[in-house]
């Protein structure tokens, strides 16, 4: 090999090195929380067990504002306030009776939860009078970063924040009787949701799990999602625009049971942590 051609291939050899590190600085996970600071919501970037706090909006501009606390003794919020949640219905086939896929889910089917249904982490899930049936949905929740309206599934990716754990309590009797979902899914603290958001994760094959009183309940991949995570932001984003902190709730995989008072239900979702939360009965 002659002095040019030796040349050639370091320069072609740093810059491919160039553009792998730059595609891993891209991908870099990061863990985020939002947490109570006195009578306001702060952001925080979460390294190991200290909570790095943030001046600004995970969504916008932001810098670390030199304080820092431990995660222990933080009082942990929902990662983010929406200004509307989508939840996915079906997108799972185990979740499907005998795994058979009605034709009507080749289009993503989609409900609302209010935001007033969101609960974090170690909050109680409170079970309403009136209903009997009430069951855990163990999710991937993705968190929509910047506006998106119309977006090609191309692009869609580039839309999406991170991700974190979501349990879309969900009254199956009302679910079954009712003409709407909007009780039997949107009840207060039907949405528990958190404890992180976390960037930089491939929500196309993460593993979910649902624990219910320690025992695994559900537990499967997010590549079996019947639509995955960029067919379902392109498909919503032409019919409603998705905003900065918006939530999607994909789907729960398997069979669900019911929760009755002094139960503890866990989702873990790979790489972001843990949500857990207590059911209690209404007062």
């Amino acid at each position: 090999m002659n002095h040019t051609s030796r040349m050639i291939l370091i320069l072609t050899t740093s810059l491919l090195l160039s553009c792998w590190a730059a595609s891993a600085a891209e991908q870099k996970v990061t863990k985020f929380c939002r947490f109570q600071d006195g009578r306001i919501a702060v952001f925080g970037k979460v390294e190991g067990d200290t909570i790095h706090e943030i001046s600004g909006n995970i969504f916008g501009e932001w810098k670390l504002s030199g304080k820092t606390r431990a995660l222990s003794a933080a009082k942990l919020l929902t990662p983010t306030m929406p200004g509307k949640i989508l939840c996915m219905a079906g997108n799972y086939r185990s979740h499907h009776p005998d795994q058979v896929v009605d034709p009507k889910f080749a289009l993503p089917q989609l409900f609302w939860k209010p935001p007033s249904a969101l609960l974090p982490t170690g909050a109680n899930i409170v079970l309403p009078k009136g209903t009997t049936n009430v069951h855990y949905e163990g999710e991937m929740v993705l968190v929509i970063g910047k506006r998106a309206k119309n977006v090609p599934e191309g692009k869609a990716l580039e839309y999406i924040f991170g991700v974190t754990c979501g349990n879309d309590i969900s009254a199956r009797d009302w679910q079954k009787n009712d003409v709407q979902w909007w009780r039997a899914k949107g009840c207060d603290t039907f949405g528990p949701c958190g404890p992180f958001v976390v960037t930089g994760l491939n929500g196309d094959d993460l593993q979910v799990t649902l624990r219910h009183n320690g025992e695994v309940k559900q537990q499967q991949r997010t590549r079996d999602l019947i639509h995955n995570v960029a067919a379902m932001v392109s498909f919503i984003s032409r019919h409603a625009t998705l905003m900065p902190g918006d939530l999607i709730y994909t789907g729960t995989p398997g069979t669900t049971d019911a929760i009755k008072p002094g139960d503890v239900c866990e989702v873990e979702i790979e790489g972001v942590g843990v949500l857990k939360n207590k059911v209690v009965a209404a007062p």
